[in-house]
């Protein structure tokens, strides 16, 4: 009987921990990567979670993007930031 081929995993770590910081050089748009996103959890009650999303529907825009506009005035770049 031939013996599987070991196989990477689905979602295999990097091995070195700068990797896990950091964006992929690819296209950029307005300042972020077009084609890498990293996705973030946090726990909110379900009233602060209604808040949001009619803030959201009322503005036009996804919850997504609501939270990323807000965290990026938040958290701005500053000098010596990797690009």
């Amino acid at each position: 009987m031939s013996q599987r081929a070991t196989r990477r995993g689905f979602a295999a770590r990097p091995a070195d921990p700068e990797h896990w910081i950091k964006a992929a050089d690819a296209s950029r748009r307005d300042g972020e990567a077009a084609g890498f996103t990293a996705r973030l959890t946090i726990d909110v009650t379900p009233d602060l979670r209604g808040r949001i999303k009619i803030a959201a529907f009322r503005r036009g825009i996804t919850v997504a993007e609501c939270l990323r506009e807000l965290l990026a005035r938040e958290f701005p770049k500053t000098e010596g930031d990797p690009s």
